[in-house]
């Protein structure tokens, strides 16, 4: 008996012993494993004569019974502990103030694009929209853009697969000629017709990509066309919204002649800012032009009695000189820490 009292006197402290739950596991192979001491006393049971096997048996699961006992109470205690542990480290102190749902925000850019909307319905302009996915004759043909141009080149279009006819749109002029017809199509037979005044905001998509270029960008176009439209009028908008959109009377606006197939004549339209890290510098920000004739007839619209100018700003590039932000990528890759600035 005694040498089983002093096995489980060592089963005990070999199992207090024990740091962790491996640690007790190798502890309990030592006792109760298949090699266990526990089990090398039931095996030496065969040896005895059966009334000593009886009495011997009893007091080997006595002590089975004790030191399993043992290792269920060390075990309690580690996990007891563990957890114990686990409390401490991520223990949160419910008497400081909660923290709040974060508010969200606009994009920058749709912020922009808002504010272009309101400036221009200001002036009786309408904001109308088209698909992005477009036919070649609405995002070129009708924009007199010759069969070689070479922006029908696959290299600077998407195209969809297997299709040379639909593409995802390079410009929102489309939807010019879209609102020209629907506008034709309203007030057929009455005559004078009246002006056609829309912007149409969106995305549209170019192989392009670097600081200043992303695939999908944005533009706004507009077009305003009547019996007595000219390029005095579009000068007076184009600057006078440019003015207003960047809150200074003192921004000098520009118009350099240019090539567009889809106006004649046709311009850039550049702006300097006065003071600033932009003091003094010309920036090319829009296109523009008289609506050429051959885009007037696609519309279904007489040149000869009407005439009319588009444009076309690039609101991404009006955010960046806006905010000063230096690199067109940072607006679309989502990062929160550089969008939650224009909450």
């Amino acid at each position: 008996m005694d040498n089983l009292d002093q096995l489980v006197a060592n089963a005990r402290a070999a199992f207090a012993e024990a740091a962790n739950a491996a640690a007790l596991e190798q502890a309990k192979a030592r006792f109760l494993g298949k090699s266990g001491l526990v089990t090398e006393q039931l095996k030496a049971l065969g040896a005895l004569a059966p009334e000593q096997k009886r009495e011997r048996g009893a007091e080997v699961n006595r002590a089975k019974a004790s030191i399993e006992a043992a290792l269920t109470g060390r075990r309690e205690a580690l996990r007891e502990a563990e957890l114990a542990a686990q409390l401490e480290a991520e223990a949160l102190d419910v008497t400081l103030p909660g923290r709040g749902a974060a508010s969200g925000g606009l994009h920058p850019v749709s912020r922009t694009l808002e504010r272009i909307e309101r400036l221009f319905q200001s002036i009786g302009f309408v904001a109308v929209d088209g698909p992005e996915i477009e036919t070649d004759w609405h995002n070129f043909t009708a924009l007199n853009t010759p069969e070689n141009h070479p922006a029908r080149s696959m290299h600077d279009t998407f195209y969809l697969e297997g299709r040379e006819d639909v593409l995802l749109r390079t410009h929102t002029s489309p939807v010019q000629v879209r609102a020209m017809l629907a506008h034709v199509e309203r007030y057929r037979g009455q005559d004078p017709m009246p002006d056609l005044r829309v912007i149409a905001p969106g995305r549209v998509y170019r192989v392009d990509s670097d600081a200043t270029h992303s695939p999908m960008f944005h533009q706004v176009e507009g077009l305003w066309i009547g019996e007595r439209v000219s390029f005095a009028d579009l000068k007076g908008v184009v600057a006078d919204f440019l003015r207003k959109f960047f809150e200074t009377e003192s921004l000098k606006v520009r118009f350099r002649p240019s090539f567009f197939p889809f106006t004649e004549p046709s311009a850039e339209i550049d702006v300097a800012f006065k003071g600033g890290a932009l003091d003094g510098r010309w920036l090319e920000v829009a296109g523009c032009g008289m609506v050429h004739p051959n885009v007037l007839r696609s519309g279904n619209i007489d040149p000869e009695r009407y005439t009319g100018f588009a444009f076309g700003f690039g609101p991404d590039r009006l955010t960046m000189l806006r905010y000063g932000v230096n690199d067109l990528r940072l607006f679309f890759e989502g990062d929160l820490r550089f969008l939650s600035q224009f909450r």
